[in-house]
C-alpha cells in the first residue's frame, strides 16, 4: 500500500505546482525602478526565500540525489519535500516587498526552473508505476538520472546569480571579470570534489576503466587550456593581464597534452602537479590595484602551489590504497586500539597515512576555488569599504571551504551506508571479536545495539573440560 500512496502524493504535488505556476510567471519586476526601491531594506519574505532555497538546493536536493543513487527508500520522500519547499521559495522570491531588483538571469532561471522540476516529478511518478518495463521505462530511468545529477549544478549556478543580484555585482564594466573568476573558481571547486570522489569511491571504477586519475586530470587541464587560450583576448591592444591569462591557457593545454601521453598506459604520473604549481606562482605575483586584492590573489596562488605540491607527493611517494570493503566505516579494523605489528602492520599504517594525506589536494583545490571566486574588483572594493582586512576575509573563505568539503564527505559516506550499500560492509552475524596474527580485531555489526551485543561463538572444534583436566 505504500507505493500507491507515494504515487498519489507526488501526483497531487505535480497538480498543485502546475496550478501555481501562473502565479509565479505572472509576477514581473518593474523596468524603471527608483533609487529608493533599489536601495530599500530587505524584507522578511526575501530573507525567507534566500534561507529556504539555500537549505533546499544546498542540502536537501544533494542528499536526495545520493539516496537515489544508493537506491534508498528515503529518496522519494526527501526529494518530494525538496520540490515542495523550493516551489514555495520560488513563489516568495516573486512576491517579496522591500528592495526591488532589475531584470536578471537569476530571476529568469527562477521562473523557468519550474519546467525541469515538473519534468522530474512526472518522470518519478511514471517510474513508480513500473509500467512499460521493456520499452519506455529504460529511457525514463536514464532521463530521471541525468536530471537528478544536474540538480547540484543548477543549484550552484542559481545561487551564484542570486549573490550577484543581491550585492549588485558584475555590472557592465565588471561582467567579464566576474565570468572569468566565477567560472574558473567553480572549476577548481569541481576539480577538487571530483578528485576526492575518485579517491574515496572511485577505486573500483578506475580499475575497471583502466585509466589513472592523472590521465583524466590531464584531459580536463588540456581542454580548459584550449578554451582559455582563445577567450581571454577579444581584440584591441594587449594588456598585461591579457597576456598573462592567455599564456596560462597555453601552459595548461601543453602540460595537459604531455600528461595524456605519459599516462596513456594507465601510468601514474606527476604532470598535473607542475601545472597547478606554476598557475599558483603566476597568481601569487598577479599585481592588483588594491592591496587587499593583491593579498587575496597571493593567498589564492599560495594555496594552489600547496595543492600542486601535495598532489605530487601523493602521486610520487604514497602507496596506492588497495580496495578494502568498509574503509569508510569508523569500526573498520584499521581503527583498533592495538597498534599493528609486523610487515602486514607496516603496510596497513602506510595505507592509513596515504588515505589521510589524499584529502589535502582536493581540499586545497576547493579552498583555492573560493578564494579566486571572491577576488573580483567589485567584491573586494565592497569589502575594503567595510574596513575588513585580508586576514579576516581569507580565513572566511577557508571556513566556507571547510564546510563544503565536510558536506561533500558526508554525502560520500551517506552513499556507502544507505540503500543497497546499507549491509554490504558489515553483514549481520559476523564475528565481533577475533584474533589473527597476534592482533586483536574489534568490529561492531550494524544490526547490534550501540551499547551492548553478545559475543558470538567462533566456528571450530570445542574442547570440553573433563574431570581429569587440570
Amino acid at each position: 500500500m505504500a507505493r500507491p500512496t507515494s504515487t498519489c502524493l507526488k501526483a497531487g504535488l505535480v497538480l498543485w505546482l502546475s496550478s501555481q505556476a501562473c502565479v509565479v510567471y505572472g509576477h514581473k519586476h518593474e523596468g524603471n525602478l527608483t533609487e529608493e526601491q533599489l536601495h530599500a531594506s530587505i524584507d522578511a519574505i526575501l530573507w525567507i526565500h534566500m534561507a529556504l532555497q539555500a537549505v533546499v538546493w544546498g542540502i536537501i536536493f544533494p542528499i536526495g540525489m545520493v539516496l537515489g543513487l544508493s537506491r534508498s527508500r528515503w529518496h522519494v520522500p526527501t526529494q518530494s519535500i525538496g520540490f515542495a519547499l523550493t516551489f514555495g521559495g520560488i513563489f516568495l522570491g516573486h512576491a517579496h516587498g522591500g528592495r526591488q531588483f532589475r531584470h536578471s538571469t537569476h530571476g529568469s532561471i527562477g521562473s523557468w526552473i519550474v519546467v525541469p522540476i515538473l519534468a522530474q516529478l512526472v518522470l518519478g511518478i511514471y517510474l513508480k508505476l513500473h509500467i512499460h518495463q521493456e520499452t519506455l521505462r529504460p529511457y525514463a530511468v536514464r532521463a530521471h538520472g541525468i536530471l537528478g545529477r544536474l540538480w547540484p549544478i543548477i543549484g550552484w549556478v542559481q545561487s551564484l546569480f542570486g549573490v550577484i543580484v543581491l550585492r549588485d555585482l558584475c555590472g557592465p564594466n565588471g561582467a567579464g571579470q566576474c565570468a572569468a573568476h566565477y567560472i574558473m573558481g567553480s572549476a577548481f571547486i569541481g576539480y577538487g570534489i571530483v578528485l576526492s570522489l575518485l579517491f574515496v569511491l572511485g577505486g573500483n571504477w578506475l580499475r575497471r576503466n583502466g585509466k589513472s586519475p592523472e590521465w583524466w586530470d590531464s584531459w580536463v587541464i588540456m581542454l580548459w587550456g584550449i578554451v582559455n587560450t582563445f577567450t581571454e583576448h577579444w581584440g584591441g591592444a594587449w594588456s598585461v593581464k591579457d597576456m598573462q591569462h592567455t599564456i596560462l591557457g597555453v601552459l595548461w593545454w601543453t602540460g595537459g597534452a604531455l600528461g595524456i601521453f605519459l599516462a596513456r598506459n594507465n601510468q601514474v604520473i606527476a604532470c598535473p602537479g607542475p601545472n597547478i604549481i606554476l598557475t599558483g606562482w603566476a597568481m601569487s605575483d598577479h599585481a592588483q590595484a588594491l592591496m587587499l586584492s593583491t593579498k587575496v590573489h597571493a593567498a589564492f596562488g599560495y594555496t594552489l602551489i600547496l595543492a600542486g605540491v601535495t598532489r605530487m607527493i601523493e602521486v610520487c611517494f604514497l602507496p596506492a590504497t588497495p580496495h578494502i570493503p568498509g574503509s569508510l566505516e569508523d569500526n573498520d579494523s584499521e581503527h583498533t586500539l592495538l597498534p599493528p605489528q609486523g610487515a602486514q602492520g607496516v603496510v596497513r599504517s602506510q595505507v592509513m597515512a596515504a588515505r589521510a594525506f589524499r584529502h589535502l589536494p582536493p581540499f586545497l583545490l576547493v579552498a583555492s576555488g573560493f578564494l579566486f571566486m571572491s577576488a573580483t574588483d567589485e567584491e573586494l572594493d565592497a569589502v575594503h569599504d567595510t574596513g575588513m582586512d585580508h586576514v579576516t576575509y581569507i580565513l572566511g573563505m577557508y571556513s566556507i571551504a571547510f564546510l563544503l568539503y565536510l558536506f561533500t564527505q558526508f554525502l560520500f559516506h551517506l552513499y556507502m551506508t544507505t540503500g543497497q550499500h546499507a549491509n554490504s560492509i558489515h553483514p549481520a552475524g559476523e564475528i565481533v571479536f577475533s584474533t589473527s596474527n597476534g592482533e586483536i580485531e574489534l568490529t561492531s555489526p550494524r544490526n547490534t545495539s550501540k551499547w551492548y551485543s553478545r559475543v558470538p561463538r567462533e566456528e571450530g572444534p570445542v574442547h570440553v573440560l573433563r574431570e581429569d583436566d587440570d
